[in-house]
């Protein structure tokens, strides 16, 4: 129990304080957090609501879990963000137990603090976005899939003391869970995984048809029971337009998020330092041994980590956490890669050294330079966008503690190289993997809330002054769910309140406001400019009597 409670208390430290210190960011931390707080308002548990709307993009899981977080803590930044960080603990938890049970705890260990220790899956548990908990389903979906095969072909040098069919049954019902946190995407990664696994088996089949129509029974369970309670009280349409826009999801950039064919590449090697640098070396042959269980495993990791990744560049929508999923596998096999070097089967090259170095050199550059740069005028006269140069003139205190990060970074590296020149052992690697996720906390600490001051505090504070004022509020010439969470808006008893046009121009019952950003700013017929800050520009049109 003493591995459990450390990791549980470690990972509750990094995870669980100050998560409601910086606002909700645009889009999707606010988009969920209202979803949520609609939920709670309306009542309504079974289909999500967006602007008392049916929201037909997600299913509703994560937005229980968040409508529950906020009968616990209240409707704020804290309580959208604590499912994620209940999710960072468990994650961490079922890492060490699955490491332990293939290696051993020393395995389990090291992947847990890895994991802890790598910049995006350390952001991703202080954040409010459904991935966190859909990949954990995913993945432990594959995990006791695995499970399964293994007891079925009666696997040795690891024991199972379970019954093959609740292997099977547990995958199931975990992709199930899956489907009803973001959608059939979660089936299709799955499926991938299996096909890509087959081919390896040389087209055998490792599954009977009748045990995958078990399989698929128990997936298809819990989100039947959705979609059939949701038909049966409401009818097929929302259905039909959720199935539609998961379709579209895939084949269309949205709302302009496109990219490069090799977008997610460069997001995984330096959005999941130092994890990404070690995983490479995974890539090539060793010598090390390997039990087959242990063999099977790195196979199945390095199948979901190319699924992921391939699947999700040739995915026209190119957005940061699309490839989330993936740093399950890349963080098992940098643990299998820093393992093998901790038990001097792999050499610790030169070149895994020069990766860690370059990136960690890129980060201790932009955290230093960045409070120098910003501070006072800093580099807003050159920036040619309007809007961004408006954003730069932002009153955030900088004070040179920013710098605190980059400084530590650089410190981490020098004594980590230092040890591991001296011993190469598991010791060293827990202090360096510490060492990187006190590096996240403290970067988090010093810059979020003073990146959020540039973005967009100013919109969210005018939003958050029209609370209990009975008016308008939307923004125009840019997508923004901030002015339904952060003026806590009411269900409207106007039909007409979600006919912009009327807003616009008709006979409103009320005062309607206008955020708009400075580059963004047309004439509006009616509306008098009260107010301007950072960028954003701020209007009304009052009511007509």
């Amino acid at each position: 129990m003493k591995p459990y409670l450390f990791i549980s208390i470690l990972a509750a430290l990094f995870f669980l304080p100050f998560l409601g210190e910086v606002h909700l960011f645009d889009w999707d931390e606010i988009n969920f957090a209202e979803a949520s707080r609609e939920m709670l308002l309306t009542g309504e548990y079974l289909r999500v609501y967006i602007d008392f709307q049916a929201f037909w993009e997600k299913p509703p899981f994560f937005f229980w879990l968040q409508a529950l977080s906020m009968k616990v803590f209240g409707v704020n930044e804290y309580a959208a963000r604590f499912p994620n960080a209940i999710c960072g603990i468990l994650s961490l938890l079922f890492l060490f137990r699955i490491g332990k049970r293939l290696f051993n705890e020393n395995f389990g260990q090291l992947w847990a603090l890895i994991y802890l220790g790598s910049l995006l899956p350390h952001l991703y548990f202080k954040s409010g976005i459904i991935d966190p908990w859909f990949n954990l389903f995913i993945f432990s979906s594959l995990y006791y899939f695995i499970l399964f095969i293994w007891k079925k072909d009666n696997k040795q040098d690891i024991t199972l003391a379970k019954n093959k069919w609740n292997y099977l049954g547990v995958s199931g019902l975990l992709t199930g869970l899956a489907i009803l946190t973001k959608g059939p995407a979660a089936l299709l990664i799955i499926g991938l995984c299996f096909f890509v696994y087959w081919c390896f088996q040389k087209f055998r089949l490792y599954i009977s048809i009748p045990q995958f129509l078990v399989w698929l029974l128990f997936a298809s369970i819990i989100p039947l029971l959705w979609f059939g309670i949701e038909t049966i009280k409401n009818g097929p349409w929302f259905v039909k337009t959720f199935v539609a826009y998961q379709y579209r999801l895939f084949s269309t950039p949205d709302a302009g998020h496109g990219g490069f064919f090799g977008y997610h590449f460069v997001v995984l090697l330096i959005g999941c330092f130092p994890a990404s640098v070690f995983a490479i070396r995974s890539f090539f042959k060793s010598s090390a041994s390997k039990s087959a269980p242990q063999a099977d495993f790195i196979r199945w990791m390095k199948i979901l980590f190319w699924v992921v990744l391939i699947l999700f560049s040739i995915v026209e929508s190119k957005i940061v956490h699309y490839s989330s999923l993936a740093y399950f596998p890349l963080t098992f096999l940098a643990t299998y890669v820093v393992f093998q070097i901790s038990e001097s089967n792999i050499h610790f090259s030169k070149w895994i050294k020069l990766g860690l170095g370059a990136i960690a050199t890129i980060f201790s550059i932009v955290f230093i330079a960045t409070p120098l740069l910003l501070k006072g005028d800093g580099i807003a006269h050159l920036v040619k966008d309007l809007f961004a140069k408006e954003n730069l003139k932002a009153d955030v205190p900088w004070t040179g503690w920013e710098m605190t990060p980059g400084l530590f970074l650089i410190a981490l590296m020098v004594f980590s190289f230092y040890l591991f020149r001296k011993h190469l052992n598991t010791r060293s690697f827990q202090i360096f993997f510490i060492g990187t996720a006190i590096f996240i906390s403290t970067s988090i600490m010093f810059y979020v809330k003073r990146v959020e001051g540039y973005s967009q505090r100013a919109a969210i504070e005018f939003l958050k002054s029209k609370v209990g004022e009975d008016c308008y509020v939307i923004p125009s010439g840019y997508k923004s769910y901030a002015h339904l969470f952060y003026t806590k808006k009411q269900k409207p008893t106007n039909k007409k309140s979600n006919d912009r046009h009327w807003l616009m121009t008709g006979k409103v019952d009320k005062d309607v406001y206008v955020v708009t950003k400075i580059n963004k700013l047309k004439p509006m017929k009616g509306f008098v400019e009260i107010d301007r800050k950072n960028g954003f520009v701020f209007l009304k049109r009052n009511k007509v009597k």
